[in-house]
């Protein structure tokens, strides 16, 4: 599970992220929405260890982040939006260091990253350089990463973003393969279809605060009601209202 309490980010004057509560279950697919600048990707790095909060508190499958870091980022998986990879490995030997950072070695080592190559489509590619791979192939190589210690929570920003739409619909099975398993996945889209195809429960951030919470039909109360698409229901809550805008969040 991934809780976040009362979270504050400010970089001087400027308050990135104001006072955000959320939690994702065991299980459960909580999809982060929000326009460019909103705090989705500042909320993700602090769940994941990589930004200090000005305040607030960050619990990852019981593990509090500040009082116990390294526990908590132990159980979590972490898929950044611009990940970096080590392009002069082979698939097989990234995977294999990623692995050995969570202190993952001997015998079962070789057997998990097939698992995970397999699971992500990439087990033919294995003795291949990365350099050599496709956006999309190192996307799911780096998802395989996140996924080989068998974490309990995931948190991964924009997950579809270069992806086509095999790719798109690999990542989408996976997700729910893994929610189904009790994997708790808090997930930062863009992608308005995803997060209404995928998702138990949504979050809509606005300027570093969530401005509505809960299941896509709860969501669409708070918009007025309705049967309108999620797009539309984003559009009402944010204020948003120019094409430009609509192109950037569908």
């Amino acid at each position: 599970m991934i809780a976040i309490h009362e979270l504050v980010k400010q970089y001087g004057r400027f308050t990135a992220v104001d006072g955000i509560s959320l939690d994702v279950r065991p299980g459960e697919i909580h999809g982060f929405l929000g326009p460019n600048g909103a705090g989705k990707t500042t909320t993700l790095r602090m769940i994941a260890g990589l930004l200090k909060p000005t305040s607030g508190r960050i619990v990852v499958n019981n593990h509090d982040m500040a009082a116990a870091p390294e526990a908590a980022k132990g159980s979590l998986g972490f898929i950044p939006d611009r990940p970096f990879i080590y392009e002069k490995l082979t698939a097989g030997e990234f995977l294999r260091f990623h692995g050995g950072l969570y202190g993952l070695n001997g015998n079962g080592i070789g057997e998990r990253v097939h698992e995970m190559l397999d699971l992500f489509e990439l087990r033919r590619w294995e003795d291949e350089l990365v350099e050599s791979f496709s956006h999309g192939m190192k996307q799911r190589l780096v998802m395989a990463a996140a996924f080989l210690h068998r974490p309990n929570a995931v948190a991964v920003d924009e997950p579809m973003v270069g992806l086509d739409p095999r790719g798109a619909r690999l990542i989408k099975d996976v997700f729910r393969r893994m929610s189904e398993r009790g994997v708790a996945i808090l997930m930062s889209t863009h992608t308005l279809e995803v997060a209404q195809e995928m998702c138990h429960r949504i979050s809509i951030i606005l300027k570093g605060r969530i401005i509505a919470q809960g299941t896509v039909d709860e969501v669409k109360q708070l918009a007025g009601g309705g049967d309108d698409h999620l797009t539309e229901v984003f559009l009402k809550l944010t204020g948003g209202s120019s094409l430009q805008e609509i192109d950037e969040i569908v």
